[in-house]
């Protein structure tokens, strides 16, 4: 909002320093600072009503060395993170811009099925919380309004030349004429196209349509049903990623952390697919609004790190589904919007392991009781980090650890953009 403010003090009244608010590293470097303040100056005033309303985490005795002494530590605590990242983002993004609007919506939306999935643990003194089907149909409806933004909004697209686009029969939504980054003396029509196109990692021609997986369709009846496979597929990819940070959430400070080092990716990426020179130079789709979504990156790494201030161990608050199904859902928006999804597997590679460890738990467990009589276990708990906590190893060891894991994962997809 602040950003229309200085335009139009700029615009009426002779306003000075309005170019140095419309540069994206100020207002994401504003961004980052404001949501570390209200993060960490407070989130000490909100734990403290939490703990007045006695809104403590009841802890089962799974046994964990020192689970019992969590007992009572006040939850609820994603309301921190929710307003460290929506504040910062209506305050110094463009919230017009289409980016930072689904952004928004989809944030706050997953931050309400969260809570009211804590809401009813805590206050209503149910363990089960929010009946499953109610939040996998939180992240169903998440998924479709991305996906029905994403295909029909005019400007969720990307910029090609015109003549690449009349050859692959893109429906072009505007043309127009500048210079070619690569030779600034030349210029080239370009036209601004809608499509399922995304980048897809590791390929030569790094580029795959979802259009083409309905190949038994001739070309121009795929494009009009792509919706089909492409809005069930943004769907898959919300819920998973949503419920895999959920899953992650086990221990202090380990869905924080490697939520924040996936968020700074994000922002990275989201940076390079809006910068022309950038874009034309790493061969990506270039979409020009996307850069703003660095201001969103921004405010959500910010609250993320101001959050471990209380949530790194031992912690004086817990996430909750509050925080933990809405920064998995935003990071999964994030990367699809910015058209990065193929590279969850190996961004979000920490929430994927931790997903599939309990996935082969419950069925390695389930065939063995159905085939010997008794349920055999692969690891000696799931998720995964219990398993490392069984062993015996301490608590920080294993989130930094895993924290270690996820920096490496996260270098890797940034290489990705040159390995072809």
């Amino acid at each position: 909002m602040l950003y229309y403010l200085f335009e139009y003090l700029a615009t009426h009244f002779d306003f000075g320093g309005e170019n140095l608010y419309k540069f994206l590293s100020i207002r994401a470097g504003l961004s980052f600072i404001l949501s570390l303040i209200i993060s960490v100056q407070f989130g000490k005033g909100i734990i403290n009503k939490l703990r007045s309303l006695q809104v403590g985490e009841t802890v089962r005795d799974l046994g964990l060395q020192g689970q019992l002494e969590k007992s009572g530590t006040p939850t609820m605590g994603g309301i921190i993170i929710l307003l460290a990242i929506v504040i910062p983002s209506l305050l110094f993004a463009k919230v017009m811009n289409i980016y930072i609007m689904t952004m928004i919506v989809a944030t706050v939306f997953l931050g309400c099925i969260g809570f009211t999935d804590d809401y009813i643990k805590v206050f209503k003194k149910d363990k089960k919380g929010l009946h499953g089907k109610f939040k996998i149909l939180g992240q169903v409806i998440v998924g479709i309004f991305v996906g029905i933004v994403m295909l029909f909004h005019n400007d969720i697209s990307f910029v090609v030349e015109k003549s690449e686009a009349d050859a692959k029969g893109y429906e072009i939504v505007d043309t127009y004429r500048a210079k070619n980054p690569s030779n600034v003396k030349e210029e080239i029509e370009y036209a601004t196209v809608n499509s399922t196109l995304t980048n897809m990692p590791f390929l030569k021609g790094n580029e795959l349509d979802y259009s083409r997986l309905l190949w038994f369709l001739d070309a121009d009846t795929a494009v009009r049903y792509a919706w089909v496979v492409f809005i069930p597929i943004v769907v898959l990819i919300i819920t998973g990623v949503s419920n895999g940070a959920n899953l992650t959430d086990g221990i202090d400070g380990l869905a924080t952390g490697t939520s924040a080092i996936i968020g700074a990716t994000i922002g990275i990426l989201a940076y390079l697919s809006g910068n022309a020179i950038a874009a034309n130079y790493l061969n990506i789709l270039y979409q020009p609004q996307s850069g703003e979504m660095i201001v969103y990156a921004a405010a959500f790494i910010g609250g993320c790190i101001g959050f471990l201030w209380y949530n790194s161990y031992p912690a004086q608050v817990f996430m909750g589904d509050t925080g933990s199904l809405m920064l998995g859902g935003a990071i999964a928006t994030m990367a699809i919007l910015i058209r990065k999804e193929l590279l969850i597997p190996i961004l979000c590679g920490i929430f994927l392991v931790e997903s599939l460890s309990v996935i082969m738990q419950v069925s390695y467990f389930k065939y063995t009781r159905k085939k010997y009589g008794e349920g055999r276990r692969i690891f000696l708990m799931s998720p995964i980090h219990h398993h490392y906590q069984k062993v015996g190893i301490p608590e920080p060891k294993i989130v930094t650890r895993f924290w270690i894991i996820g920096l490496m994962l996260a270098a890797l997809t940034i290489i990705t953009l040159k390995i072809r």
